[in-house]
C-alpha cells in the first residue's frame, strides 16, 4: 500500500497494535504486488452499491418483512440468489453492473429456506425447513431452474436443515441436518441443553446428470464425536473442498468433523477447545470499557470455510467462533485438521470494533460483536479471509500469510450481516443482512463491495490507542470547532451511553481520529448531550436533551475545560408549562439538539435549538406563539424554537423556525445541530426521521443572524446544502441522523452522523467533509 505523508502520521499517531488498523490500514504491505489490470499494492475493498430486499417484493408488499441471510452466485458471477426466510422464498439480484444491482424477482418455497447454493449457471439448490415442530423435524432440498425460475425438482432430506455447499466439481451437494433444539426445553439443568432428539446427521447428494430426479442422497451419521452432546449433534454450517471433503461445524457441541464425500465417512473430527479473553467488555452497564477478563470460553463455532496452506490440495479450517449454548469466544480461529490451533483472534475483534464505534455495548453480557460467518477468497494472488461480525454489523479484512491473518480493513456491512460470499473472478466481495425493519424503517439489504485501485473509503474516523487499547466512542451527536485551532473539532456521545463524554477529534489527516475522551463529572446526572459550544471565555457549554416524561429535563451544562460541570440551567416556568400543555394534546416534540454561541455587546447569549415544535396554540402558550402555531396534516407543528439564553440574567427569550415540508414518508422533520460559522451566520442541520431510499430531507441551513427583527425565521430567510448525495456516495444505506456540524475558523465544514450505538442501526458513522463553508450556501 502506498502511503502518503499524512499516512505515515496518522500510523504514529495510532500507535501500532498486534492487529489494529494502525499495522494494517496504514502499514507499507511489502509483497502483495502482483501482475494484473490492478495496482494490487494500493488496492482495497470499496462498497459500490447497496439493494435493499423489499424492492424484490413489489411497493404494494412494503410493509411485510423481508430478508436475506445466505447469499450465493452463478458461475458466471453475474446473478446473486439470497435466502428470504419470513416470506418463504428466494430472491434474485442481477450484478452485471455490481455498481447498479437490479431486483429481478422471486420464487416461492414450500417452507423457510435455510440455505442457497449454485450449480453452475444451471440451478440453485435451496435447503428448505418443513418441520411442524422441533421434536419432528423434517426438509427438502429444492430445485430451482435459474433459466425458467420455476421448480426442477425436490430431494426429501429426512430432517431439518441448515447449510449447503456444493463441490467445487459439482458432483456433490453437503447439507448440514441441525434438526434444531428447543431453547425452551430444559435439559440436565440447562436450558436449551442437549441431548435433544432426534439427532442431527450431513446428507450427501450424489449430483448425478442433470435431472434431480436421478441424484442420489446419503446420510451421514455425526453422532459419538463430540465430548458433549455426543449422541445429540446439531450440524450448524459446512463448507467444501476441492479435495470433496466437507467441514462440518456441530455448534452447540463445539465440535468439528471432517467427512469425505465420496466414501461418506468421517475422516477427522476434534474439539474447538476454549479462549480465555482478556481486555473486553463483559458487562451491560451502558459504558464501553475493555478492562473485563474472560475464562475458559468455549469457542462454539457457526460459520466455517477451508483455507488454502499454499501448498497443493491442503488446508487450514477457519471457523467464525459465535458461540451459542456456553460461549462464544468473540473472535476465529485457523485450525489444521488434526485440531491444532494455529491462530486466534483472541479480543482483537473486539477492539476494533471498538476502534472503529462499531461495539454493540448491549451485547456485553452476552457474546459481543459475534462473529458469525467467515468467508475466503483470493485477491489479486492473495488469500483473504472476510469475518462477519453480526452485532457489529461489520466485516473484517484479513490478509492471510501462512497460517496468519494480518488485519487490513474493516467494511460496513448491512445490519445483522449473516451471509458473505468471495466472487474472486470479478474482483467482488458480497454481504447479505439479516434484520428487518418492515415498512420505512432499516430494510435488510445485499451490500457489494469490489476489490479496486485507491484506498479504502472507510472508516471516515476512528479512534487512538492509548496503552494498548483504542479509545472507546460511538452515537456521536453535536460537535463544534475550537476557536482557536485549525484541525480540532470537539463532539459529544448522547444518552445512549451511561456516561457523558466530550471527544477531541483530529481533522488533519483521513480518516478522522479521537485522541481524547473527556468524562462530564459533577451535577445531577442523567444527562443527553446533543450540542456543543465554546465560550469566550473557554468554558463549555453543552446542551442536553430532555425526555417525554421529564424524567430527565432539558438543560444547558456549563462546563470548564476539566469536564466539571459549574452550573445546570433548564427551562422558565412558563415555557414548562407550555411543553406539558402540548403534551397533554399529544404533541409533545422534542427537546435540545445543539447549542451555539450568540456574541453580544459585552458579552455573549446561547442559542440552542429545539428538535420539534410543540403545540403553541393552548392558552398555556400564549407568549409563544408569535403567530407561528399550526400543526400539519399528520399533527405535527409546523414550528420550532430556538431558544436564547443569557448566563448573565438568566432570561430566556426566543425565535420562532418555521420548518420545512414533511415529506411524504416522513413523520416528522426537525433540527438537528446548531453552529456558528465564521462569518457570523448560523448552520443548523434540518431533517426528517427516514433511512435508505425513503430518506427526503438532510440538509444543512444557513441563517444570516438568529435574531430576526421579527422573531421569525421563515423559509425565505434559509440557504440550504442538501446533504443526501454526500450520503448517497458512501453506497450505502442512509442514515436518518446527521446530527453534528462544525466549521472550523478557516471555513473548512464537517458533518458527522449519529449510529445509535450500534442497536436498530449497523454501527456506520459518516464523517463528511464538505469543503469550504464560503461555497455550501452559494
Amino acid at each position: 500500500m502506498q502511503m502518503t505523508a499524512s499516512r505515515v502520521c496518522l500510523a504514529g499517531l495510532l500507535m501500532a497494535g498486534a492487529v489494529l488498523p494502525s499495522q494494517a490500514l496504514f502499514a507499507d504491505a511489502q509483497g502483495q504486488g502482483k501482475a494484473s489490470d490492478l495496482n494490487w499494492r494500493n488496492a482495497s475493498f470499496q462498497r459500490v452499491a447497496t439493494l435493499a430486499n423489499y424492492r424484490n417484493n413489489g411497493p404494494q408488499n412494503i410493509g411485510e418483512e423481508t430478508v436475506s441471510e445466505i447469499v450465493a452466485a452463478t458461475e458466471d458471477g453475474m446473478t446473486l440468489v439470497y435466502t428470504d426466510s419470513p416470506g418463504k422464498q428466494v430472491g434474485f439480484i442481477d450484478i452485471a453492473d455490481p455498481a447498479n444491482p437490479a431486483p429481478t424477482g422471486v420464487v416461492g418455497l414450500p417452507g423457510e429456506p435455510t440455505s442457497v447454493d449454485v450449480l453452475g449457471n444451471q440451478y440453485a439448490l435451496v435447503a428448505v425447513n418443513t418441520s411442524p415442530s422441533y421434536t419432528s423435524p423434517d426438509g427438502e432440498l429444492v430445485v430451482i431452474d435459474l433459466a425458467t425460475r420455476t421448480i426442477k425438482g425436490s430431494i426429501d432430506l429426512g430432517g431439518q436443515p441448515d447449510s449447503i455447499k456444493i463441490s467445487p466439481d459439482g458432483r456433490y451437494a453437503a447439507i448440514a441436518i441441525e434438526n434444531e433444539r428447543d431453547e425452551d426445553v430444559e435439559v440436565n439443568g440447562v436450558e436449551g441443553g442437549l441431548p435433544q432428539y432426534p439427532a442431527g446427521y450431513l446428507v450427501i447428494v450424489d449430483i448425478i446428470g442433470n435431472d434431480p430426479a436421478n441424484w442420489v442422497r446419503r446420510d451421514v451419521d455425526l453422532t459419538g464425536l463430540a465430548s458433549y452432546g455426543s449422541d445429540d449433534p446439531e450440524p450448524e454450517f459446512v463448507d467444501v473442498n476441492a479435495n470433496n471433503e466437507a467441514v462440518v461445524t456441530l455448534q452447540e457441541n463445539n465440535h468439528v468433523a471432517i467427512v469425505d464425500l465420496v466414501s461418506g465417512a468421517v475422516t477427522d473430527h476434534f474439539e474447538m477447545g476454549t479462549v480465555t479473553l482478556k481486555g473486553v467488555d463483559a458487562t451491560e452497564d451502558g459504558n464501553i470499557s475493555l478492562t473485563d477478563t474472560l475464562t475458559d470460553v468455549p469457542r462454539e463455532p457457526d460459520g466455517v470455510a477451508w483455507v488454502p496452506t499454499g501448498n497443493r490440495g491442503t488446508y487450514f479450517i477457519g471457523a467464525a467462533n459465535e458461540g451459542d449454548l456456553f460461549g462464544g469466544s468473540r473472535g476465529f480461529s485457523l485450525f489444521n485438521r488434526n485440531g491444532n490451533v494455529l491462530f486466534d483472534s483472541g479480543a482483537s475483534l473486539e477492539k476494533i470494533a471498538v476502534q472503529y464505534g462499531h461495539y454493540p455495548e448491549d451485547r456485553s453480557e452476552n457474546k459481543g460483536t459475534e462473529p458469525e460467518s467467515i468467508e475466503y477468497g483470493e485477491f489479486g494472488g492473495d488469500d483473504y479471509l472476510f469475518v462477519g461480525s453480526e452485532r457489529g454489523s461489520f466485516v473484517a479484512v484479513y490478509r492471510v500469510t501462512g497460517a496468519q491473518p494480518h488485519f487490513k480493513q474493516l467494511l460496513p456491512a448491512p445490519l445483522g450481516p449473516e451471509g458473505l460470499l468471495a466472487i474472486p473472478s470479478r474482483n467482488l466481495l458480497i454481504a447479505s443482512g439479516e434484520k428487518d425493519d418492515p415498512s420505512f424503517g432499516v430494510r435488510s439489504s445485499v451490500m457489494i463491495y469490489q476489490f479496486k485501485n485507491g484506498e479504502p473509503t472507510y472508516p471516515q474516523i476512528l479512534s487512538k490507542e492509548v496503552k494498548g487499547s483504542p479509545i472507546p466512542w460511538s452515537a456521536l451527536s453535536g460537535m463544534v470547532a475550537e476557536p482557536n485551532e485549525f484541525n480540532t473539532l470537539l463532539a459529544v456521545w448522547d444518552s445512549y451511553y451511561s456516561v457523558s463524554k466530550i471527544f477531541t477529534l483530529d481533522v488533519s489527516n483521513e480518516p478522522a481520529v479521537i485522541t481524547d475522551a473527556l468524562t462530564i463529572e459533577g451535577g445531577t446526572g442523567n444527562y443527553d448531550p446533543e450540542g456543543i459550544a465554546v465560550a469566550p471565555d473557554n468554558s463549555l457549554w453543552v446542551a442536553s436533551e430532555g425526555n417525554a416524561s421529564d424524567s430527565r429535563p432539558n438543560r444547558l451544562l456549563h462546563l470548564d475545560r476539566s469536564g466539571n460541570v459549574l452550573a445546570e440551567i433548564g427551562l422558565p416556568q412558563e415555557i414548562l408549562d407550555c411543553r406539558a400543555a402540548s403534551a397533554k394534546r399529544g404533541t409533545l416534540g422534542s427537546g435540545f439538539e445543539g447549542v451555539a454561541i450568540l456574541p453580544v455587546r459585552n458579552g455573549y447569549k446561547l442559542a440552542v435549538a429545539q428538535q420539534r415544535g410543540w403545540d403553541y396554540t393552548t392558552a398555556e402558550c400564549e407568549d409563544l406563539d408569535d403567530d407561528a402555531g399550526g400543526l400539519n396534516a399528520k399533527g405535527e407543528p409546523n414550528w420550532t424554537r430556538i431558544w436564547i439564553y443569557d448566563p448573565s440574567t438568566g432570561e430566556w427569550d426566543h425565535v420562532a423556525w418555521e420548518l420545512a415540508p414533511l415529506p411524504e414518508n416522513a413523520s416528522w422533520v426537525g433540527l438537528s445541530e446548531i453552529t456558528r460559522a465564521p462569518d457570523g451566520a448560523y448552520v443548523l442541520i434540518e431533517r426528517d426521521n427516514r433511512t435508505g431510499d425513503f430518506a427526503e430531507l438532510k440538509t444543512l441551513v444557513r441563517v444570516r443572524k438568529i435574531a430576526a427583527s421579527d422573531g421569525l425565521i421563515s423559509a425565505s430567510d434559509k440557504s440550504t446544502f442538501d446533504l443526501i448525495p454526500e450520503l448517497d456516495a458512501t453506497h450505502g444505506w442512509i442514515t436518518d441522523k446527521p446530527e453534528g456540524v462544525a466549521i472550523t475558523r478557516d471555513g473548512r465544514t464537517f458533518a458527522v452522523t449519529d449510529n445509535d450505538g450500534v442497536e436498530d442501526w449497523s454501527g456506520e458513522t459518516w464523517f463528511l467533509r464538505l469543503g469550504r463553508y464560503q461555497r455550501l450556501f452559494r
